[in-house]
């Protein structure tokens, strides 16, 4: 049966589907070494609880044997209530035991569980900006929900019970090698079967199930970025393109899923075999050794019960073995961030004043296409700068250099004289914010969301900050005010109002930089004219470069930067840029009609 071909399936599916990358062998065993090592203590409270309870489920066999012994040797009294007040002990002992082992495997599961998640947490948080925000967003959720899901089984169960049963077969096999050694090396007859099969099994089994995790990846990706752009495959009539993408993707994934189940199909036979060879070769070697006075009847039976009692734990490590497949999959795909090199600069690099410089800057998202040419520019403290131009020229890649998310492929953005690349990501912090389109409102009280700029800000400040951004109104109707629950599930806040607590975090901030990329524009024209004017008194002495489509921060502005097709093709005033007749001034004219 080995030998069978694997069924056809699409050799296009995809092995892996994602920006971020998938953890090296090295890497996983390095992050599992590490994790025992935290949870040392409870792997051995487990072991020596479970050593207790093996022990005690073999005294019955041992019972057994004995009894038979004796009848064979035409014993006449067999003293049967002391056995079985010995055995009823032994099966309390173990039913408590075993009780334990559940009790101490799900703790462990649950810890390790905890950890791993805290630890992808942490890693991924302190990742460079410019790598997440490059991310594939089907990816990151398949990571955040799949993989964890998938892990959580493994943690909670496959783990616990592998230490479990490799502790109870280990025990067996030495109870029964003590019992009657010939017993022993029979049980090893179904040795070379289990080993073909499993190597067979195990040899394609990783490489399908990491194939098959990265192709619900893709899947994910595609259905995700449907959902997010409905409007504009709408508007363009994509309907039909995507539908056929994701069953393409579907059928790539379903493939790899039905070649896993094959492989599964072939090596539950072949664990089966091995359940009866063993029993079988104990049994018909065990007779023979009997026969010729080799060992007593008693041993036999005694070596038979305890090769029956092989089973379970066989079954129980090769189960969650195979379990454990799936789960090192996942696991690679989580502990794949710390492969990334963290953004941690240097800390002797601090800035030397305030002023923001860009010189022959070169940037792309892929290799050998760029989307920034030879950018270079100047923007003095307090000054505030305007990037216009039509879309996709640049303005917002170029708004995240200067706020320190992406780094250049060449040339340099410097803050004060120190480059934003070289600098660990919470000291650019401390001197650039940014603020875009995208508002996270997180689940939890108003006072919690805004505290996220500044966690030492009191209840007055928290309220100076929403009133400079005009939202001190809407807050104070709130019915707890700052203890209002908002957030998915709690008080449901317009996107407006969200956009109002992002600006309010950067008030509480306090960065003496500022990088606008159409921070108002999901508030109508007249409502986001009133926060600018609100937001220029808070604004007044920091250095602002505003990213926008209306036009009129740009007629606010001291200096306006026109971007186009990667290039600052104009830079001055807004009078200066009217005068000059040029791309601003063919803007303002349409804009302002």
């Amino acid at each position: 049966m080995i030998g069978v071909a694997p069924p056809q399936y699409d050799p296009a599916a995809p092995e892996t589907a994602a920006t971020l990358p998938v953890g090296s062998s090295a890497t996983v065993r390095g992050y599992v070494r590490g994790l025992f090592r935290r949870h040392r203590r409870a792997f051995v409270v487990l072991v020596a609880v479970n050593t207790v309870a093996v022990i005690a489920s073999m005294v019955g066999p041992y019972l057994l044997g004995q009894v038979v012994d004796q009848l064979t040797e035409g014993a006449r009294e067999l003293h049967l209530g002391r056995v079985g007040l010995l055995f009823a002990l032994a099966l309390g002992v173990q039913t408590l035991f075993v009780r334990l082992v559940r009790l101490r495997g799900a703790m462990l599961g649950e810890e390790m569980l905890a950890d791993l998640r805290e630890d992808f947490l942490v890693r991924s948080v302190g990742l460079p900006p410019g790598v997440l925000e490059r991310a594939g967003t089907g990816d990151l959720l398949s990571r955040i929900t799949t993989d964890i899901d998938r892990l959580a089984n493994a943690m909670r169960e496959a783990v616990p019970q592998l230490a479990i049963g490799v502790v109870w077969a280990s025990l067996l096999y030495g109870a029964l090698a003590v019992t009657a050694p010939q017993l022993a090396l029979a049980a090893l007859v179904a040795l070379p079967v289990l080993v073909i099969g499993c190597r067979w099994y195990f040899k394609r089994a990783p490489r399908a199930y990491r194939s098959e995790a990265a192709g619900y990846a893709a899947v994910a990706a595609v259905l995700t970025e449907t959902v997010d752009a409905g409007r504009t495959i709408e508007a363009h009539r994509l309907g039909g393109r995507r539908i056929g993408l994701s069953e393409r993707r579907i059928k790539e994934w379903t493939a790899w899923e039905r070649y896993t189940l094959f492989l599964r199909t072939v090596l539950f036979p072949v664990v089966n075999v091995t359940y009866v060879t063993i029993l079988g070769s104990v049994l018909m070697i065990g007779g023979y050794c009997v026969i010729h006075g080799w060992m007593s009847v008693g041993q036999l039976t005694t070596g038979a019960l305890l090769a029956q009692m092989m089973v379970d734990p066989i079954g129980l490590i090769l189960r969650w073995y195979d379990e454990l497949q799936i789960a090192q999959v996942s696991l690679a795909r989580l502990v794949g961030v710390r492969e990334i090199e963290p953004d941690a600069g240097d800390a002797a690099v601090s800035p030397d004043g305030r002023d923001v410089r860009a010189d022959q800057v070169h940037f792309g998202y892929r290799e050998g296409v760029d989307v920034l040419h030879e950018v270079s520019m100047t923007v003095p403290p307090g000054t505030r700068m305007a990037l216009v131009g039509p879309s996709g020229a640049g303005k917002s890649t170029l708004g995240r250099l200067l706020a320190g998310i992406y780094a250049p492929r060449t040339g340099e953005i410097t803050l004060g004289g120190a480059r934003l690349s070289k600098m660990p990501a919470e000291r650019v912090r401390e001197h650039v914010a940014l603020v875009n389109q995208e508002h996270h409102v997180f689940v939890g009280s108003l006072r919690d969301n805004l505290r996220l700029a500044r966690t030492g800000a009191c209840d007055t400040e928290l309220w100076e900050a929403l009133g400079a951004v005009d939202a001190e109104g809407w807050a104070r109707a709130l019915d707890a005010g700052l203890d209002t629950e908002v957030g998915s599930g709690a008080a449901a806040l317009t996107p407006a109002q969200a956009q109002q607590i992002a600006l309010a975090r950067l008030v509480l901030a306090d960065p003496h930089t500022l990088v606008l990329d159409e921070a108002t524009s999901l508030l109508d024209p007249r409502a986001a004219r009133h926060l600018e004017r609100s937001l220029a008194r808070v604004l007044e002495g920091r250095t602002v470069i505003a990213i926008a489509h209306r036009l009129h921060t740009a007629h606010d502005a001291d200096v306006i930067a026109v971007v186009e097709g990667g290039r600052i093709s104009e830079l001055g005033s807004h009078d200066a840029l009217v005068a000059a007749d040029g791309a601003y001034a063919a803007l303002w004219r349409s804009w302002h009609g």
